[in-house]
């Protein structure tokens, strides 16, 4: 995952204890990884293995990246992919606010390869009889971080710019550059960097490359960094680069899977290594009047895709 980072102590910002945490959701699982010589499904091992496990499964990800191929697209153009697959996007983020899920966020210091500092915390995103968003948290441990502290852009992060989603309404706001096609796992996708135009007073942005589904046109991985960096007199507020991987629900979306990020902060007093894992899992239709619809047409409780 992919949150801003302040140096403890510095003034005007929040504990980590009296913020509440965004929300993400479940995955069906559609690639698989191999680790010591055994086939298992994304999702079967993000269950069964500890944070240990998914680092190995985030390297095992990467190495089944093909390589980049400057290549225009043969049958389409590039201004027709980016409409399609904002439109796209616009959907999905439709839809995603009527699945409930449950989000597992975690973050670590280390010193080497020692952990100094941990916060956790993991809670359900659901809805009540008027379809209003509810995070219950379920597991909290005592945060024990000493080095860094949230900060109101990291929550904003969590919740809005780990699990990018770049719709037609966003796409004025970025540069966006096609930068060639590339294999992911079994995946052929268009690959994208993208940048804000304009850094507006008070907004967060996402600065990187999308991998964009040759077939269903849409994102599928996102690796890169929210901006700006704050840097003040009083106040550095940093954030990590990151990736997150999507995987496929109902048959139809590419919701965020997991966000990883693995990275040092250079702070003008000292260096801190961060280590941020955010799990989103058991995605869940939930049984509101809104309707989902899918490339134009309306999506019942439980169909699969529509027919063309």
């Amino acid at each position: 995952m992919s949150s801003g980072r302040s140096q403890a102590g510095t003034p005007g910002l929040f504990p980590l204890s009296v913020v509440q945490l965004g929300r993400f959701p479940r995955i069906q699982p559609f690639r698989q990884a191999f680790i010591q010589g055994f086939q298992i499904t994304m999702k079967t091992m993000r269950i069964m293995l500890p944070l240990a496990g998914t680092l190995l499964l985030v390297c095992t990800a990467l190495a089944d990246e093909g390589p980049l191929v400057p290549a225009p697209p043969s049958s389409t153009t590039v201004q027709q992919i980016i409409q399609n697959f904002a439109a796209k996007e616009k959907e999905f983020k439709e839809a995603r606010d009527q699945y409930t899920f449950q989000q597992d966020v975690r973050v670590q210091t280390l010193d080497g390869k020692t952990v100094t500092g941990e916060y956790r915390e993991v809670f359900n995103v659901t809805y009540d009889d008027q379809g209003k968003h509810l995070e219950n948290v379920v597991y909290a441990p005592q945060n024990t971080l000493t080095d860094i502290m949230m900060s109101p852009e990291d929550l904003q992060d969590i919740r809005h710019l780990l699990p990018f989603v770049l719709t037609s309404d966003e796409i004025p706001e970025y540069d966006i550059l096609y930068v060639g096609q590339q294999q992911e796992d079994e995946l052929h996708c268009y690959v994208f960097d993208v940048a804000p135009k304009k850094i507006e007073p008070r907004k967060r942005y996402f600065q990187g490359r999308i991998w964009v589904d040759d077939q269903d046109l849409q994102i599928v991985k996102t690796s890169g960094k929210t901006v700006p960096d704050i840097r003040k007199k009083n106040n550095e507020n940093l954030f990590p680069k990151f990736t997150t991987w999507r995987e496929q629900v109902d048959g139809r979306y590419w919701f965020p899977a997991y966000t990883m990020a693995d990275d040092t902060l250079h702070f003008r007093m000292q260096d801190v290594h961060i280590r941020e894992i955010v799990k989103y899992t058991d995605y869940k239709r939930f049984g509101s009047k809104v309707k989902i619809t899918y490339e134009g047409k309306e999506v019942e409780k439980g169909q699969e895709k529509p027919e063309k």
